[in-house]
């Protein structure tokens, strides 16, 4: 699959934890909260009605500055594929809704988890994303370290 790199973000990881260990930790609150914010324990809150048309808000303090990530899902696969919308509920980080897609598939012991975020409206955008990205993904990466 060809990926625009300019309007978009592409993560791949490969997790030493079996498949549903790996999906349950990108979709259960509780432990969502320990690596979905860039800053260590700068995640405040999580609300998820975790169903394909529920939403999600994440709520989360980056520089001392309040942040939430909105939106709904629109794909739930478990334990192989999640699609949801992304964007933000503060007027001055809003950039309209990007989308979400991470798949997860099984190696053996291990899950290798692709992610793909879409449709940014500014390089900016996009590449404070691919920061903010980075930095969750290694909290991720450490959760099963």
């Amino acid at each position: 699959m060809s990926v625009d790199t300019t309007t978009s973000i592409r993560i791949t990881r490969v997790i030493q934890a079996k498949q549903q260990a790996v999906w349950d930790a990108w979709t259960q609150p509780e432990q969502m909260k320990q690596w979905s914010c860039p800053e260590p324990g700068g995640v405040q809150d999580i609300a998820s009605d975790f169903r394909v048309g529920g939403s999600y808000t994440i709520s989360m303090r980056v520089d001392g500055n309040a942040h939430t990530a909105i939106g709904t899902y629109k794909e739930i696969d478990a334990p192989n594929r999640l699609v949801y919308t992304w964007d933000w509920k503060e007027e001055d980080n809003r950039m309209g809704e990007t989308l979400v897609t991470v798949e997860f598939e099984a190696r053996g012991d291990a899950t290798e988890v692709v992610l793909l975020h879409t449709g940014f409206p500014a390089v900016e955008a996009k590449e404070a994303h691919e920061e903010g990205w980075g930095a969750c993904i290694a909290h991720f990466e450490a959760l099963f370290s």
